[in-house]
């Protein structure tokens, strides 16, 4: 490595904006976070749901109507129930000699 060409690479302080500290090494010293791996919901396993003009609540009002359960549809009468109510019997078939008889 060249001499003089690498910056200086000193302990700093972080400071998060939980109230969270711990030192590293930087090139630019200490300097604050807004987010560190103790308050990151990704760390902690929380969510922090942030409504922004009340988008949150319009989402839920607007997609809760279409949670209701869909009711089960009605199945109609079998058409052979109805055939069966409505038609006349059937007559007796030939016997087989007629038809013999007949067809000569």
């Amino acid at each position: 490595m060249k001499d003089g060409i690498h910056p200086n690479y000193v302990p700093a302080r972080v400071s998060c904006a939980c109230g969270n500290s711990f030192v590293t090494h930087s090139t630019r010293g200490d300097f604050q976070v807004d987010v560190c791996a103790a308050c990151h919901p990704f760390y902690t396993g929380t969510q922090k749901l942030i409504d922004a003009a009340g988008r949150v609540d319009r989402f839920r009002k607007r997609y809760a109507a279409t949670t209701k359960p869909i009711p089960a549809p009605v199945k109609p009468p079998t058409p052979k129930a109805a055939k069966t109510a409505t038609s006349k019997p059937k007559a007796a078939p030939k016997p087989a000699e007629e038809k013999a008889q007949g067809a000569e």
